[in-house]
């Protein structure tokens, strides 16, 4: 069998991924009066009168809802809130594997900007978080946005920062290779959809100052009058040099791709001309933009893929599961730039200068000091906002 044979399989044995346990014991009336009624009273009378102590009496400190609404689905595309649900309880069973989080698979039936605002709002309170995923651009961007400014808990869009967050991690330690500054590099982004858009600004934010965007047609140009309406804020600031034409005239002189589009866009012979020890990051799934063979045949210096079966898999297991650690531990309001930062700086650091090479510059998922370092650099990026 392979892989998605047994998928199938073991999901049909098992009708699903994930399950609810209770934490106590209900063996007689004692257990009963104490789990429920009268006993339960005074737990809620005690959360009546202190909002807060729900934290303390209640499963929300360790509680995420992972809400989708089924229209953009991995690789997928818009196939619906059902089919969704066995991507949601894949995350579920994630967060509580790499970083003992519990979370709730929610697949809306709406697809209404305002109706998931409206829902998500809803449901809120019996929750310490709301992980946004597989939410099509760029209705995603409103959600979020709306939803963090309205919301007391932290809200987070995987798709988006997940996959930033990893690729900056993977960032940081491809230029202690090099020996290059983020600050003096050209940088490609291939794909201006939700995980394009968040890269480049997560770039931004950590000092990148000459990041390029190439879409379907062509480099995101401020002076191009025919550039689409949400691309327009994002071309203000990208392409400083005001390039035109294509993916290939953007990775010319380029010290870094970073793909998030289709298979077999970029070609091997235009890595040839990219800048000295140039860095190839093809995370187009299941194929990526490039094979890291045909990368290296090019002159990659370094090669990233989103495939585990390939060196340096830039993967968003090693971001959320620990960013959500940290910020439930620490009492967040909200996810914000400098704890996503943070986030990268502790992937980067859980691979050790002396284990660091062009085939090892991401920790493997399943290294067990990721969710524990990148929690514990989510914490302190809260208390230094304090």
């Amino acid at each position: 069998m392979d892989i998605k044979e047994k998928a199938l399989q073991l999901s049909k044995e098992l009708g699903g991924k994930i399950e609810m346990r209770s934490k106590i014991s209900i063996e007689n009336r004692e257990d009963l009066a104490v789990a429920y009624t009268p006993g339960v009273a005074a737990v809620s009378s005690a959360i009546a009168a202190n909002k807060e102590e729900v934290y303390t009496y209640t499963s929300k400190r360790n509680l995420v809802a992972v809400v989708t609404d089924g229209s953009a689905v991995l690789g997928l595309g818009n196939i619906g809130p059902e089919a969704a649900i066995p991507v949601m309880e894949g995350k579920s069973a994630l967060f509580k594997r790499f970083a003992g989080v519990d979370s709730v698979p929610i697949s809306l039936n709406t697809q209404d900007v305002e109706e998931i605002i409206s829902h998500v709002k809803a449901i809120a309170p019996s929750f310490g978080g709301i992980n946004l995923e597989d939410i099509s651009a760029p209705r995603c961007f409103e959600i979020e946005r709306r939803l963090k400014e309205e919301l007391d808990i932290p809200v987070f869009h995987d798709d988006q920062h997940g996959t930033a967050i990893v690729v900056l991690a993977a960032v940081y330690n491809a230029l202690k290779l090099t020996e290059k500054s983020i600050e003096d590099v050209k940088v490609v982004v291939n794909g201006a959809g939700a995980a394009g858009v968040a890269i480049a600004n997560k770039l931004h934010l950590a000092g990148a100052e000459n990041i390029v965007v190439v879409d379907q047609k062509g480099i995101l140009s401020a002076d191009d009058p025919e550039l689409e309406e949400r691309h327009k804020q994002l071309a203000e600031w990208t392409n400083p040099d005001r390039l035109k034409g294509n993916l290939q005239h953007a990775v010319k002189d380029a010290d870094l791709f970073i793909g998030v589009s289709a298979p077999n866009v970029l070609k091997k012979e235009w890595i040839k001309t990219m800048a000295a020890k140039p860095i190839i990051f093809a995370m187009a799934n299941p194929e990526p933009e490039i094979s890291p063979a045909d990368a290296k045949a090019g002159g990659a210096f370094i090669v990233g893929t989103g495939r585990s079966d390939y060196p340096n898999q830039i993967n968003n297991v090693l971001a959320f599961p620990g960013i959500f650690r940290g910020a439930l531990d620490a009492r967040a309001k909200a996810i914000t730039d400098e704890m996503q930062i943070a986030a990268a700086k502790g992937i980067a650091k859980v691979v050790d200068e002396s284990m660091l090479n062009p085939e090892h510059i991401i920790p493997d998922v399943f290294n067990p000091k990721v969710a524990e370092i990148v929690a514990e650099s989510v914490k302190q990026a809260v208390h230094k906002a304090e």
